[in-house]
């Protein structure tokens, strides 16, 4: 874990974070369906590793960069397909514990992600994640989605609190983008990236979810 110098700036009153790559394993169960709708509407064979690049994508940006027409017809499909995939979404080891850390050390939790608020109750409320979350902001939240800063932005004024007090954990280019375009610190979360390319200097790093336990012992929060 890359440890940042403690300072005045990043004392924290609340950690947010992504879901999908972050919290949640959802790889599989978004990639290989929308392996499928390719097959489906263009007739191609793409290789797990060629979708993975839409891995930081809004699913409506993977239609339109798939060239699809009805894209909400299809995207409504990529979802349900999604959904029934077996395996489901996976919480990372070790998140439970961080979560409920947090939450005796009295320190703000909330989500900001490009997840609908269906898929949100799917993956997070079904497994009673969402107790640990004083804010969610969604897909319908904001007409503007990450990198865009407005999701964040959002999240703040939802908590009532400033830039300089929060600190987002996310695993993509677009979740680093985010939090610089919004003035907050970032946490790379390297457990669930499938990429670095372009997190040129985040403020924190993380192997594992556990490691953010360590911003409770380095006093990191006010």
């Amino acid at each position: 874990m890359k440890t940042q110098r403690i300072n005045e700036r990043n004392r924290y009153k609340a950690i947010i974070y992504d879901i999908d790559g972050t919290i949640l394993n959802t790889l599989n169960m978004n990639m290989y369906p929308l392996i499928q709708i390719i097959r489906e509407e263009t007739g191609e064979e793409w290789t797990f590793e060629e979708v993975l690049k839409f891995v930081p994508y809004t699913g409506m940006a993977v239609m339109e960069e798939l060239g699809i027409k009805d894209k909400e017809t299809v995207y409504a499909r990529w979802v349900r397909y999604v959904n029934e995939y077996p395996e489901g979404a996976v919480l990372y080891e070790g998140f439970d514990q961080v979560f409920e850390a947090f939450c005796q050390a009295g320190i703000l939790q909330a989500v900001v992600s490009a997840k609908t608020r269906e898929q949100y109750a799917i993956d997070m409320v079904s497994k009673g994640l969402h107790q640990y979350m004083s804010a969610a902001v969604l897909a319908e939240d904001t007409q503007k989605h990450k990198p865009d800063p407005e999701p964040l932005l959002k999240c703040l004024e939802r908590l009532e609190i400033s830039p300089e007090e929060a600190l987002y954990i996310g695993d993509t280019y677009s979740d680093y983008a985010a939090a610089e375009n919004a003035g907050v610190d970032f946490g790379y979360a390297r457990w669930g990236s499938v990429s670095s390319e372009g997190i040129l200097a985040p403020d924190w790093e993380f192997d594992q979810p556990k490691d953010l336990l360590m911003l409770i012992k380095e006093n990191c929060f006010s």
